[in-house]
């Protein structure tokens, strides 16, 4: 029995949802398209984008769906909104921060948060981190923050490291 997904993320870019559809692809397991919607005459001639180019990409990553739209300039990707990917272990953490952060802006990646090639925000997190955070003994868990706050990358060994 399928899920019925009720809320659906729907990422506005510019004319680049086919190249960011296609690498997000890329880098999740278990994903895949599910159907375009390319702009006809009619919408071409209104939205100024080209007749026969793609409107809409509805996808799935990692069995989420999200669609994506080649609006053009009027709208950019800022922090207020980002995609968060749980992980289950360091490796995890790894490959989807490299993955991700390739092509986009070092300087936007702070305490687990990255912006892709693209500007699109993601927060990539590893399981373990809010059990960290939220130790027991106060003394511990503030450690496990300080650590946090001052890596890029997540590094759950360093937090625990830090907890000692």
């Amino acid at each position: 029995m399928s899920r019925f997904q009720r809320i659906t993320p729907f990422l506005w870019f510019d004319d680049q949802a086919e190249a960011a559809v296609k690498q997000y692809l890329a880098i999740f397991p278990h994903s895949r398209v599910i159907e375009e919607m390319r702009y006809d005459a009619e919408s071409a001639r209104v939205s100024g984008r080209p007749e026969g180019s793609v409107m809409v990409i509805d996808f799935e990553l990692d069995g989420s769906r999200l669609s994506a739209l080649n609006g053009g300039p009027h709208f950019r990707f800022n922090e207020a909104v980002s995609l968060v990917v749980n992980c289950k272990d360091q490796a995890e953490v790894d490959h989807y921060w490299e993955r991700l952060g390739d092509g986009g802006d070092p300087a936007a990646q702070q305490c687990g948060w990255l912006k892709d090639r693209y500007g699109v925000s993601w927060q990539v997190v590893p399981e373990e981190m809010n059990a960290l955070l939220k130790d027991p003994d106060p003394v511990k868990a503030h450690k496990a923050m300080t650590a946090m706050l001052k890596m890029k990358k997540l590094d759950v060994d360093a937090m625990r490291a830090a907890m000692r």
